[in-house]
């Protein structure tokens, strides 16, 4: 899906993926990871904790890592079946059933693909700067770190294609990265952010 005009077809024939090409836009000039290990401001302790509630963990206090060894020791524990993991894993089905019912399975996949395309260059790059920037030595931590913010952009271009609105949390999850931040996830009664 390389060709720009049979994309924009695409988007003509299907009004649900109005939002796509403006998330596009916005996800790549992201300023990925830029905040990572720094003290939070406000609002992104704001957004942590709507993230939490609006998750369903209210409790879960938000846990600004200032170090990368605890936040890719803390990746590397975070469970795949975690109670915080099944909510978004749920969150992110009942996105794809509302999508599919405006579109077919291979038109989503085809603009997954798309936006996948136009922003994974600049979250790898990101990551890799990131590392440099904070002395990182660990391949590993680049992976889960892009990873984690290629799962976010396709959560969060879920969200736009389903016409949910700002306060879901794959959209707060998305807006915590904007922030530069990588939300690692719930353990317990914390949310671990680095």
């Amino acid at each position: 899906m390389s060709d720009g005009s049979e994309f924009d077809d695409l988007l003509e024939d299907f009004p649900s993926l109005k939002s796509v090409a403006p998330f596009v836009a916005l996800a790549s000039d992201v300023r990925w990871f830029r905040a990572l290990g720094e003290d939070p401001d406000s609002e992104t302790v704001r957004i942590a904790r709507d993230y939490a509630d609006a998750l369903g963990f209210p409790d879960a206090e938000p846990a600004f890592m200032p170090d990368w060894e605890d936040a890719a020791a803390a990746a590397e524990n975070t469970e795949f079946n975690s109670p915080a993991w099944e909510a978004e894993e749920q969150l992110r089905a009942a996105l794809t059933d509302e999508v599919l019912l405006a579109i077919d399975p291979q038109t989503l996949e085809m603009v997954m693909t798309h936006v996948a395309q136009a922003v994974t260059e600049a979250i790898d790059d990101a990551a890799k700067e990131a590392a440099e920037f904070l002395r990182i030595d660990d391949e590993s931590f680049v992976m889960a770190t892009s990873g984690a913010a290629a799962q976010a952009v396709y959560q969060a271009a879920l969200v736009g294609m389903a016409g949910e609105e700002e306060d879901h949390p794959l959209s707060l999850r998305f807006q915590l990265f904007e922030r530069g931040r990588w939300p690692i996830g719930i353990i317990g009664n914390s949310f671990l952010i680095f």
